[in-house]
């Protein structure tokens, strides 16, 4: 039962299982709920609400990778959905914006600049989510840099 719970949330309701781009199909997944949600949350909440899911992450990870024999199988995008909410944070309710932090962590997450790809190299649930963790820093910060050439 463990087991099947942490393949679940690892692969965010099995969207990971997408047979093409499941990492892009999990950070999609992440900007709609954001979508969906953010008018009626904090920022405190979001913030909390991300921590708790990376821990979460971290721990259904671990096991997901040990039960499938992989380092960092493709099937989990509980990363992908939390760097993809770090890149939403401070961001108002704008398909525009939105839309912009998706492609600013995808590029992120796929180029893996420096440091990046040595989070990556790591083993285990803390190198599955540290990389995209600090994917989605790159992409807020650059969204941020962004936001305030233009607004």
């Amino acid at each position: 039962m463990k087991n099947k719970l942490a393949n679940w949330f690892s692969t965010v309701f099995k969207i990971g299982y997408l047979p093409i781009a499941p990492g892009t199909w999990g950070s999609l997944a992440a900007l709609v709920l954001w979508f969906l949600i953010i008018e009626s949350t904090s920022t405190i909440t979001f913030i909390v609400s991300i921590v708790i899911i990376f821990i979460l992450g971290v721990y259904t990870s671990n096991i997901t990778e040990s039960i499938l024999k992989k380092k960092d199988p493709s099937v989990i995008v509980i990363d992908e959905w939390v760097g993809q909410w770090i890149a939403l944070l401070f961001l108002p309710k704008s398909l525009l914006w939105g839309l912009v932090a998706f492609l600013f962590f995808r590029l992120f997450d796929i180029w893996k600049p420096y440091p990046i790809k040595n989070l990556d190299d790591m083993t285990g649930g803390w190198g599955i989510m540290l990389d995209d963790v600090l994917a989605g820093i790159y992409a807020l910060v650059a969204i941020s840099l962004l936001r305030a050439w233009i607004v």
